[in-house]
């Protein structure tokens, strides 16, 4: 059997983890920070944050044909040096305005960085292998994503320094391009696209069954992850579990993960995506519907081992739809419609909460979820059978 822990692939691996745990150490204390540094209320700091949110959405469909169209390793370190160049911006920034220029700025280079390094990640694996290395390589995210605001915390609680925090992001993303720099492959050979532009240059129509699904779960996670902290200290008086829930969720990811790359291995894509589906649906019930620590830790636990066999299934099945050229905008289009999910439930969540109520805005998240999972039993698993390509 081909060796799976190759040292590209090691390199990669590392590499992923260094972009989110840069980013992840500064995110929890934003809010905080643009409070304290410019005086700035909920809605301005709100407005500030959303910048960067929509400029990594735009800027993902290019970047996947851009990754397609030109050598992967020359655009990978291009995109990862403006991702470590802009964490500069933070310390530099003496204003409200400029700061929201340089977060929005921010959102290019990261959902760019993001696409680039997972299209080589997969070029880097051996084809017998691909599958169950996706679902290892997620590892890396949630990793970062698990640890990454605890030590964010713990540094600004003992030296009471933004400035410093922002220092260590600049040095993570630093070693991160570092390590990409040392990565060696040979680039596949870039055969010009004489075709007309057309929109399947920058999204992957056979896909777009698929990426309503993952739409859909998006949509339900936007809910719970930007409105559980003020869900949780106004409803359940759980003022300090918004951490514990993160870390929970965390361990069901990284668990399902580890588990689901040995079924990914033998091609079981579908029944992965099958399975975590059916989990994660649950999980979202529990939480709309008991409302106390059992309903809001146990759907953390739920939710993470759905979501870590979704994701990278989701992900397999996506780069199956693709030929090897369009490797790229496979990657892009699902973290497009990921992207675009979580934005739709942060805006509808917050509209139905603050016309209707915390229960009416879960229960719609459970209701999309579900609606997701329906749509793809009847829509997606059929056609996927029928066109995917390997």
């Amino acid at each position: 059997m081909e060796r799976l822990w190759n040292g590209n692939y090691v390199r990669v691996w590392a590499a992923n983890f260094m972009i989110f745990f840069s980013f992840m150490i500064v995110t929890p204390l934003l809010p905080l920070y643009l409070g304290e540094r410019f005086g700035a209320d909920k809605d301005t700091i709100g407005i500030v944050l959303s910048g960067y949110t929509l400029m990594a959405l735009v800027s993902r469909p290019f970047s996947g044909y851009i990754v397609d169209s030109f050598p992967r390793r020359m655009v990978l370190l291009i995109c990862y040096f403006f991702f470590f160049a802009l964490f500069a911006g933070y310390l530099v920034a003496g204003s409200l305005t400029l700061f929201a220029v340089v977060r929005t700025l921010h959102g290019a280079p990261m959902g760019s960085t993001t696409v680039a390094n997972s299209t080589v990640a997969i070029d880097v694996l051996p084809s017998s292998r691909r599958s169950e290395g996706i679902g290892y390589y997620g590892l890396s995210n949630n990793l970062a994503t698990s640890i990454a605001p605890t030590i964010g915390l713990f540094i600004y609680d003992y030296t009471h320094s933004y400035n410093i925090i922002f220092v260590v992001a600049l040095v993570c993303s630093f070693l991160g391009l570092a390590i990409d720099a040392t990565v060696k492959f040979r680039d596949k050979e870039i055969v010009p696209n004489k075709d007309a532009i057309s929109l399947d240059r920058f999204f992957l129509v056979k896909g777009w069954r698929l990426g309503i699904s993952m739409a859909a779960f998006a949509f339900s996670y936007g809910v719970i992850s930007t409105y559980l902290a003020v869900y949780g200290k106004e409803v359940l008086g759980i003022t300090t579990g918004t951490g514990l829930y993160f870390a929970v969720l965390s361990c069901g990811l990284m668990m399902s993960r580890i588990i689901g790359a040995r079924s990914l291995r033998k091609g079981k894509a579908l029944e992965n995506a099958s399975g975590g589906m059916l989990l994660s649906v649950f999980g979202y019930l529990l939480f709309a519907a008991v409302h106390n620590s059992w309903g809001y830790y146990g759907s953390a636990l739920i939710i993470g081992l759905g979501n870590g066999h979704m994701w990278p299934a989701f992900q397999t099945m996506f780069i199956n739809y693709a030929p090897n050229n369009k490797r790229g905008t496979a990657n892009s289009t699902q973290l497009t419609m990921w992207d675009s999910g979580i934005g739709l439930g942060i805006v509808a969540g917050g509209f139905i909460l603050e016309h209707i109520g915390y229960d009416a805005a879960f229960w719609a998240a459970w209701v999309v979820n579900a609606l997701g999972v329906g749509f793809f039993f009847m829509c997606v698993r059929s056609h996927f059978m029928r066109y995917r390509l390997r």
